[in-house]
């Protein structure tokens, strides 16, 4: 019997070790944009670069809003991304989602913070178009 189970517990990890997933969550990043946050003083509106705060390729990222679905959340990028962060029933994050090649590479969770995000009139950034606007 502890044989048996030995055995499911290895397979069980092994199948958790095989994960196809690339993407990973940017604390760094978070940390980053959080600090930045709090330097914008109220009633007042801020530009940021993105490119300035990742060392990592990419070529489109996209700002997902509150309780956006999971399906929007594929509509918007157009690829397949499975939201870790729940976003679909939460409202004090926003997601920011860098895709390179098709392909979700990695993503940070942008606390509010009694702020607003907006990518200005772009439906996504790029790295040659990369300001992203921070109001309080």
């Amino acid at each position: 019997m502890i044989k048996q189970m030995g055995v499911v517990l290895f397979s069980l990890l092994l199948l958790m070790g095989c994960n196809d997933s690339s993407e990973k969550r940017n604390t760094e990043l978070e940390e980053k944009l959080n600090s930045s946050i709090i330097m914008v003083s109220d009633n007042s509106t801020s530009a940021h670069y993105i490119d300035s705060f990742v060392d990592f390729k990419w070529d489109k990222a996209f700002l997902v809003q509150p309780y956006t679905t999971q399906t929007d959340l594929e509509k918007q990028l157009g690829v397949k991304f499975t939201d870790p962060s729940n976003i679909g029933t939460r409202d004090d994050i926003y997601l920011l989602i860098f895709v390179n090649e098709n392909k979700v590479v990695q993503y940070a969770e942008i606390e509010r913070l009694k702020t607003t995000f907006s990518l200005g009139d772009k439906e996504y950034l790029e790295p040659s178009n990369d300001i992203i606007y921070i109001e309080r």
